[in-house]
């Protein structure tokens, strides 16, 4: 039979109640591993899904350009030289793609990476941004009435044409925010930008 000495007993209290003062929920509280927490506290910001909407918008605003500079080449080049609607569309979302990959290309060159390596980064970087930026331009002026019919000198050929691109851009940024997020599309593209 063994009989605890007061020293003992005490010990034995102020631990027990050393976990129910820590313990809200009546289990025992270790707090052994939040030191660990503490020392990560302050990587939130590249952890993956915490990309702020600025670096989202930025990656957009660098898409769009490209964008935005095919699609006015190309609508431009199809309208004077008379082409259909389907030609014209067709020529100008080649042309932006070509632009928005060139713009994309040459940021990474400069970083001195070799060609066709910057070529799978510009691929990566930008096709799904693209492709959504484009969806929805092109989608805004074939469900424009007379949009698709307008020409160089008509007000709604440019005024469909920017209000497009400001619907794309406000809807491609959160694609972007969320392929950032998960270290893709800009994300890639990103670690030459240093």
């Amino acid at each position: 039979m063994h009989h605890n000495t007061r020293d003992e007993q005490h010990e034995q209290q102020g631990r027990h109640e050393h976990h129910e003062h820590h313990g809200d929920d009546g289990r025992q509280a270790d707090h052994t591993g939040h030191a660990g927490h503490s020392a990560h506290a302050g990587h939130t910001a590249h952890a993956p899904g915490k990309t702020g909407w600025s670096m989202a918008a930025r990656a957009t605003l660098h898409c769009l350009t490209g964008c935005a500079i095919g699609e006015i080449l190309g609508m431009v080049i199809g309208t004077a030289l008379g082409w259909g609607n389907a030609e014209t569309m067709v020529l100008a979302i080649i042309l932006a793609f070509t632009f928005g990959y060139t713009l994309t290309l040459r940021s990474i060159l400069k970083a001195g990476v070799d060609f066709r390596t910057a070529f799978r980064v510009a691929l990566a970087a930008d096709t799904l941004s693209i492709a959504v930026m484009e969806l929805i331009d092109n989608g805004v002026i074939a469900l424009w009435p007379g949009a698709m019919d307008a020409q160089l000198a008509d007000a709604l050929f440019w005024g469909a044409l920017a209000l497009s691109l400001a619907v794309a851009f406000a809807v491609t940024t959160p694609v972007n925010k969320w392929m950032i997020g998960r270290g893709k599309g800009h994300a890639v593209a990103h670690r030459y930008h240093h």
